[in-house]
């Protein structure tokens, strides 16, 4: 499965990260969940602590009951390649989209070996250069996530994907879990669009769906979201992560929101409701009757429905008009009930 990005689409990650705890089994499980929601793809991080860490890396958060170290951490969350292998089968049998953030080479490596569509540069590994060389060098395309990065340095990434020409995204990220609403920072999405003429997207760490229905809502070719099985989870992401109910609704509501971002036809679309318009519009009528041959004035005149007559707003134009023949009140006028010269004599009217 490739990944593309398509006008008028939305693409929709679901971010496993570490949520699995170590466990291949609830790994499995959540590629289940994101397959029910809805989702275009499922993606995970692609940890090998001896190639990315040391034991001297600080906890972020210190969350863990059983790791001592942030390094034994990421060497509990280590799968074989042959166990990410499967979750890859699992994910492409499921009509998933498989996406895994290298953290160093070696992992790349793996990946590249197992086989994705694209890569997820993670935040802090925008300025990696050693990496985003190996990934340029596989020719796919790239989701550059900016949530740690000054405007010189995503401009750097961008740069090294157009001399590669690799396809990229640039995505609209905030490193802070959860991410409160006034950071989220969705005015980026149209400066990016205007700055790099690529495709934009937002990586959402707010544990709720309502950042994503925006970006969708503006444009965004991708959209990003933490997925955890409960609130009640363990693990340092779940408060920014959504619950399965929210991302089938997030799944639900961008595929609605990009449908309504459809170039609409107003002519045509006037053209095709012209039944309906006949339901809801009025016509020119005749409130009292008017013998043959007399002026037909503006009171004589009303609308009412349906609109299959003469249109109400030429209803001042017929005014002085003489009338072809008698016209009973309640006669709802055609072209030929009237003309601007007498046929012929008619009294005049009290």
């Amino acid at each position: 499965m490739a990944l593309e990005f398509q006008p008028g689409k939305c693409l929709v990650i679901a971010e496993v990260a570490q949520a699995h705890d170590g466990s291949l089994g609830a790994a499995h499980a959540f590629i289940d969940t994101v397959a029910r929601a809805g989702a275009d793809a499922v993606k995970f991080q692609t940890h090998i602590a001896a190639a990315e860490s040391s034991p001297a890396e600080p906890w972020r958060v210190k969350f863990s009951f059983q790791d001592e170290t942030r390094f034994d951490y990421w060497r509990r969350m280590e799968f074989t390649e042959e166990q990410w292998a499967g979750l890859q089968k699992h994910a492409t049998e499921r009509g998933l989209l498989f996406l895994s953030s290298p953290f160093s080479i070696e992992a790349a490596e793996m990946l590249r070996r197992i086989g994705v569509p694209a890569w997820k540069v993670a935040s802090g590994e925008i300025a990696n250069r050693p990496l985003l060389d190996f990934l340029l060098s596989t020719r796919l395309p790239m989701l550059i996530s900016t949530g740690m990065s000054p405007i010189k340095e995503i401009d750097g990434a961008v740069s090294l994907c157009r001399e590669a020409g690799v396809p990229a995204a640039v995505m609209q990220c905030t490193s802070k879990y959860p991410c409160p609403p006034s950071q989220i920072g969705l005015n980026m999405l149209s400066y990016y669009r205007e700055r790099y003429r690529l495709p934009v997207g937002l990586s959402d760490h707010s544990g709720s769906i309502y950042p994503s229905l925006a970006a969708a809502a503006l444009g965004a070719s991708v959209v990003e979201v933490h997925v955890t099985f409960s609130r009640e989870a363990f693990g340092p992401d779940v408060k920014s992560s959504v619950i399965p109910l929210q991302l089938r609704r997030l799944v639900k509501g961008v595929r609605q929101i990009t449908a309504m971002l459809a170039p609409v036809d107003k002519d045509a679309m006037a053209r095709e409701l012209g039944p309906t318009r006949e339901l809801f519009t009025r016509s020119v009528i005749v409130l009292r009757d008017i013998p043959s041959g007399a002026i037909i004035e503006r009171r004589d005149l009303g609308l009412r429905k349906p609109g299959t007559g003469i249109p109400a707003q030429e209803i001042d134009n017929i005014a002085g008009a003489y009338a072809m023949h008698d016209l009973p009140s309640g006669t709802f006028l055609t072209r030929t009930d009237f003309a601007w010269e007498k046929a012929s004599a008619g009294g005049h009217r009290n």
